[in-house]
């Protein structure tokens, strides 16, 4: 029995940014159906052995700025990538420490980057045309394979951004 080719390729990617360190920027995959790219590379063809395998192609140049959800907005992938995976790092404090932030953005990054209970985390949400989806999360403090948390919720309103950029009527920028 093969494992869930969504699952596969979502730790594939997420170890594959792992192995780059931390302080990266957010990185775009299009998740495509292996045997396809084994026409134009024959080196794949003998890897692959499940026709439902996935391969992520990271979209060099992917640059979103400050807002990833504006940016996921401009995008639409077209009907032969058949899901999407993105890779973000954030800060994480508790809700404690938000109540007294600067108002000022760059004022709030400074305070919550030096807070005492901050974490740096890596999340890496992939999504299915069919509507599955996983994230997988990474904590710098337990910085290892098989320290990673995974839930297909684990970022809803990312998981919704990168499902949209899937949808047949989502806007060709």
């Amino acid at each position: 029995m093969h494992a869930d080719p969504l699952q596969t390729v979502a730790v594939e990617t997420e170890r594959y940014v792992a192995r780059s360190g931390w302080d990266q920027p957010a990185r775009l995959f299009a998740l495509v159906p292996t045997h396809e790219l084994a026409a134009s590379a024959p080196d794949l063809a003998a890897e692959t052995q499940n026709p439902q395998d996935l391969s992520a192609v990271e979209q060099e140049g992917f640059a979103p700025g400050d807002d990833i959800q504006a940016a996921l907005a401009r995008i639409a992938w077209p009907a032969a990538v058949v899901g999407a995976a993105l890779s973000i790092e954030r800060i994480v404090v508790p809700p404690s420490a938000e109540s007294d932030l600067p108002l000022d953005p760059e004022s709030a990054l400074r305070h919550l980057s030096t807070h005492p209970d901050r974490r740096d985390v890596r999340l890496v949400a992939a999504v299915h045309r069919d509507g599955r989806s996983l994230c997988l999360l990474r904590q710098r403090a337990y910085d290892a394979d098989d320290m990673v948390a995974s839930g297909p919720d684990l970022a809803s309103s990312l998981v919704a951004a990168l499902a949209e950029t899937l949808h047949e009527d989502a806007p060709a920028h």
